[in-house]
């Protein structure tokens, strides 16, 4: 239970509840002993009524009359403090349910950009669903029910000791063949569980993946070879289910055998020493029920095992991720205003999870307020330098300043809250169009998103939905066009009213005259802010202050507009290529 550890500071979070559980388990069982005692006593007075000891029916009537109201009281005492155990006890294990998925979530945004194109979102989705889930099985359910069994295994088995000792042996002595069993089939089940949450993952995984691509499946008329694929991961994932059921299923047919063979040494050893007058006979019936009382324990056991065991393997893969440190940390606690400042001094960078090299001796400048385009071929680095800013990704070495301090001592989350980002691939949620848009500024008013929505020129678009801005969007923003999501990223960039505007190439799916359009807006808001454009579009770029011009991650040319034209190059021959294409 090493892994189980680490939810040790939960259990003292939640203590005094749980000690209260504990407490109120302990009653309920010694209530619930009192309900075969009482049993034996009235079969006790019936049996001597009938041998003659007692002759008055009328004392008989009124001892069995009193024995069934203490039944009837005790029993609903017990069940009465059984609810009171399940409300304090599985309530603890549905907060820490509750925390471990914070836990995990909150541990998710702290995690480098790397991580998350190592592993599946599959994975993460069941690891904070699937996983959890099975740890809270053990923080709950396992934790009552062990509690629930201990002390029923210490009050009834003390209780059978003094009053018949030697019966008492034998009816418990098919248990240690029960624990011994149980260890065995344990180290099978801790293995077998971790097999199935690996395959859990990776059907999960496949078929997120299958449903955000079935434009593409459709597109490309592979459904039948994408149903063969899911039908080959689904009948792994079976396989390895069946095989951890096969060994599950041992547990109560080996419980019944063992119980079985308790009532039958009760019977037998019970009847003998009765006979001999070494107990009354209404002790063998207390017995008879005090071990059909622990049938439930002993399945328990099995049970609880089987929950432990799969928790742990659920925490395990839980700990992977919550070891795991984020390559970017936050190295400055203390606040560092932004005020656009931006310099690469001979940057080199190469991704850590690719090793592929996308900037070489990269220097430039941008100074507030004022504008930089980027342009390039496909794979020459523009995305990379914007990611750089953001500090997605960190350099190696003191080459990248912000304000002339190396981003590395800048205060994280001043930084990325100084920047407005546009990705190449814009991402809507699945919420309303004024939703997404005020994800860029929270308490934005109905008038700043109508603003920030003209700016990117997209109002008229969105004024054209039957529910204008509350209209809902599917997932990804499947609801809007290529063109409209970029523009709706856009207003969510600019309603942030940031110090920094990055947009990467974020006007591809639109057409010339929209374009202009919100470049000209753009020129007009980022006046006193420092603005990075990454375009193909030699449009986009003409308006700048500064452009550069990047190939396999070098800077090939630099300048205005009128300066790169007046020399031969890449963004001259851009140029006049575009203009061609324009024309025809």
């Amino acid at each position: 239970m090493k892994e189980l550890q680490h939810l040790n500071r939960y259990f003292l979070k939640y203590r005094g509840r749980l000690i209260f559980g504990l407490i109120i388990t302990i009653i309920a069982r010694i209530f619930a002993l009192l309900t075969p005692m009482l049993i034996g006593d009235s079969v006790e007075v019936v049996k001597n009524y009938i041998a003659g000891d007692i002759t008055d029916l009328s004392v008989v009537e009124s001892e069995l009359l009193i024995n069934i109201l203490l039944i009837l009281g005790t029993t609903l005492l017990a069940a009465y403090f059984t609810f009171l155990m399940r409300q304090a006890i599985i309530v603890v294990s549905r907060n820490i349910e509750f925390d471990l998925k914070n836990e995990i979530f909150q541990q998710y945004e702290r995690l480098s950009l790397s991580f998350y194109k190592q592993n599946r979102t599959g994975d993460l989705m069941n690891r904070i669903s699937e996983d959890v889930s099975k740890v809270r099985m053990y923080a709950g359910p396992a934790i009552m029910y062990s509690a629930t069994t201990i002390t029923l295994f210490l009050v009834v088995i003390s209780y059978m000791f003094y009053t018949a000792p030697i019966l008492t042996l034998y009816a418990v002595a098919p248990l240690p063949v029960l624990s011994i069993a149980v260890y065995k089939l344990s180290v099978i089940i801790h293995n077998r569980s971790t097999a199935v949450q690996l395959f859990l993952s990776k059907l999960t995984s496949f078929t997120q993946e299958s449903f955000s691509g079935i434009a593409v499946i459709k597109a490309y008329g592979i459904e039948s070879r994408t149903n063969f694929e899911f039908n080959d991961l689904a009948k792994a994932s079976k396989e390895k289910n069946i095989d951890l059921a096969k060994v599950q299923a041992l547990f109560f047919p080996l419980m019944m055998l063992l119980i079985g063979a308790s009532n039958l040494l009760v019977i037998f050893i019970g009847g003998n020493q009765f006979i001999a007058g070494k107990i009354e006979f209404g002790t063998i019936v207390e017995f008879l029920i005090y071990v059909n009382m622990l049938t439930w324990p002993v399945a328990v056991v099995g049970w609880v095992t089987s929950m432990v065991q799969q928790a742990e393997a659920s925490q395990k893969r839980i700990n992977a991720f919550l070891k795991e440190e984020p390559i970017v940390q936050n190295l400055v606690q203390d606040r560092t205003p932004i005020n656009g400042y931006i310099e690469f001094r001979n940057l080199s960078f190469t991704y850590p999870d690719t090793q592929i090299k996308a900037l070489e001796n990269v220097s430039f400048t941008v100074n507030p307020g004022e504008t930089l385009s980027i342009v390039g071929n496909t794979g020459s680095g523009k995305s990379t330098i914007l990611e750089l800013i953001c500090r997605l990704y960190d350099v190696e070495n003191s080459a990248l300043f912000i304000d002339e301090t190396t981003i590395k001592q800048i205060n994280l989350q001043d930084l990325r809250s100084s920047i407005g980002y546009v990705p190449q691939d814009a991402f809507l949620f699945s919420d309303t169009i004024k939703n997404n848009i005020k994800f860029g500024k929270e308490n934005a008013t109905e008038e700043e998103v109508i603003a920030a929505a003209k700016l990117a020129s997209v109002h008229e678009n969105i004024k054209g939905f039957k529910e204008e801005y509350n209209t809902i969007l599917g997932e990804r923003g499947i609801t809007l066009s290529g063109g409209q999501k970029q523009r709706v990223s856009i207003a969510r960039a600019v309603i942030k009213d940031p110090q920094i505007l990055l947009f990467d190439d974020c006007l591809s799916a639109v057409d010339t005259e929209t374009e202009e359009e919100i470049l000209q807006n753009l020129h007009r808001i980022s006046k006193n802010k420092t603005t990075i454009i990454v375009s193909h579009r030699v449009s986009s770029a003409k308006n700048s202050d500064k452009i550069i011009v990047l190939e396999a991650g070098k800077v090939i040319q630099q300048g205005t507009h009128a300066e790169l034209l007046n020399s031969e190059g890449y963004y001259k021959d851009l140029y006049h290529k575009q203009l061609l294409e324009k024309e025809i």
